[in-house]
This record gives C-alpha cells, sequence and structure tokens, in this order.
C-alpha cells in the first residue's frame, strides 16, 4: 500500500468484471502486487539472492511468487505445465547475476494481470470441477486451485518482507 490509499484492496469494492465468488482471489493478487511495488522499490540488487539465518533469498520468493501463480492457473484451466514452466520451476532460487529486482516485478505484474484476466473469463459453473495437480495429479478442484494462489501468495509476501527488511537493517 503507498501513502496515498492506505485501503487494502478488498476495502475499495468490488472489481469490475470478475465474478463475484473470485473477488478475494483478485484482491489478494492485487494486494501482493502493490506491497510487492512499495517493499521492493530501492532494494538492491546486490542483495537479491542473499539468505537470512539460511532461510530463502529475496529473489527465490519473488521468483517463486510469479512461478506459483502461473503453474497453479494453468492447472485450474486443466492443462499440464509446459516444459518452459517445469524449466523456471527449477531455477527457481539459483542465483543469477543477469537477473534484476526491476525484471521479478515486473515478471510479477504480467503474471497477475494473465491471472486477473483469466478469473474475468472463467465459467462459475467450472468453480467445482476436479483439477489435478502436478504429476501424481493430486485432488484439487478450480476454485480450490485459485484460492491456494491467493494464500500462497500473501504467504510468500510474508516471508518476502520479513527477509527484505533485515536485509536492509543488515546493511545500514
Amino acid at each position: 500500500m503507498t501513502a496515498k490509499n492506505k485501503t487494502e484492496v478488498w476495502l475499495r469494492g468490488p472489481l469490475e468484471d470478475v465474478p463475484e465468488l473470485l473477488q478475494p482471489v483478485a484482491q489478494a493478487l492485487l494486494q501482493t502486487r502493490e506491497e510487492l511495488h512499495e517493499l521492493m522499490a530501492g532494494f538492491p540488487d546486490s542483495l537479491l539472492w542473499q539468505k537470512v539465518a539460511g532461510m530463502a533469498s529475496p529473489g527465490f520468493h519473488m521468483q517463486h511468487l510469479t512461478g506459483v501463480l502461473n503453474r497453479l492457473f494453468t492447472y485450474a484451466r486443466g492443462e499440464a505445465l509446459t516444459a518452459e514452466q517445469l524449466d523456471y520451476l527449477s531455477a527457481e532460487g539459483k542465483v543469477s547475476e543477469n537477473i534484476t529486482v526491476i525484471d521479478l516485478v515486473e515478471q510479477f505484474d504480467h503474471g497477475v494481470d494473465k491471472a486477473i484476466s483469466q478469473l474475468i473469463t472463467i465459467d462459475e459453473q467450472t468453480l467445482k470441477e476436479f483439477r489435478g495437480v502436478g504429476r501424481a495429479q493430486l485432488p484439487s478442484t478450480v476454485i480450490g486451485l485459485y484460492v491456494h494462489t491467493a494464500e500462497h501468495t500473501m504467504r510468500h509476501l510474508g516471508q518476502l518482507l520479513v527477509t527484505v527488511k533485515v536485509l536492509k537493517n543488515n546493511e545500514v
């Protein structure tokens, strides 16, 4: 949230064209995007792959936010992951000097835009339909995948927030 708009997304009213049952999912993704922008503004690329107490780096969390969003929304469509998505998954958290904070924020922004577009076009009658997750095709539903995406995204944002604050404090 910026100083300009302290009202959280879920309290700003319904989002246009997003089905009523999926409003909380879209709102959580948009809230994550806003907080990610604020949190990562001015964060140095040199700290992107640093770990705190052996926990995941900011780079991992940012890659994972985008990757999970992409993968779970793919499963919600009833599709299998592509080779490109599997490659992205295996690269999450691997140090790459070519990746910047700005790159990762923009990738997440794109993922959120794509996800909101998918939510807008969903046929609400499909929300209870079975969807298999992963190679083992673990059982879920369309709505279960969407809700888990929102929860998982907010959870990693929280972990990222703590990691970034500790790294910034240690640099001062």
